[in-house]
């Protein structure tokens, strides 16, 4: 699957959890640190991004594929991002012919805490 550039800049690694959707993985290291033993706010905001991304591309392509274009972006931040990999996974909440409603949740050690979440939205152009 192809991500943005941003994912390799945040050291962000594409998983896959048990039933097949992607999860992405980014490890606490220099480059996403805000003030010390944290992460900068901008890090997790573009990990949340990088998820939902991950998340619809996953959906677009058992369709037969698309280009997208965010419309607008909305982050919550719920706790600091502590000095541990933090994981993120993008939920399609309505996929549509040509507007997808995308949500993203961000957590460290239990998903059930989430350290910050986004609800986003995307044009679709199908192929």
């Amino acid at each position: 699957m192809r991500l943005p550039p941003y994912a390799a800049l945040l050291g962000a690694q594409l998983e896959y959890a048990g039933d097949g959707t992607p999860v992405m993985r980014m490890p606490f290291a220099e480059a996403v640190i805000g003030r010390p033993g944290f992460l900068q706010g901008g890090a997790i905001s573009g990990l949340l991004e990088v998820a939902a991304i991950a998340a619809l591309r996953h959906a677009l392509a058992e369709e037969g594929g698309g280009r997208i274009k965010p419309i607008n972006v909305t982050v919550d931040f719920m706790r600091g991002g502590r000095d541990h990999d933090t994981l993120a996974a993008g939920i399609i909440t309505r996929l549509g012919n040509r507007v997808a409603n995308v949500e993203a949740v961000a957590w460290q050690d239990d998903r059930a805490r989430p350290i910050a979440a986004a609800r986003m939205n995307y044009l679709i152009e199908r192929d």
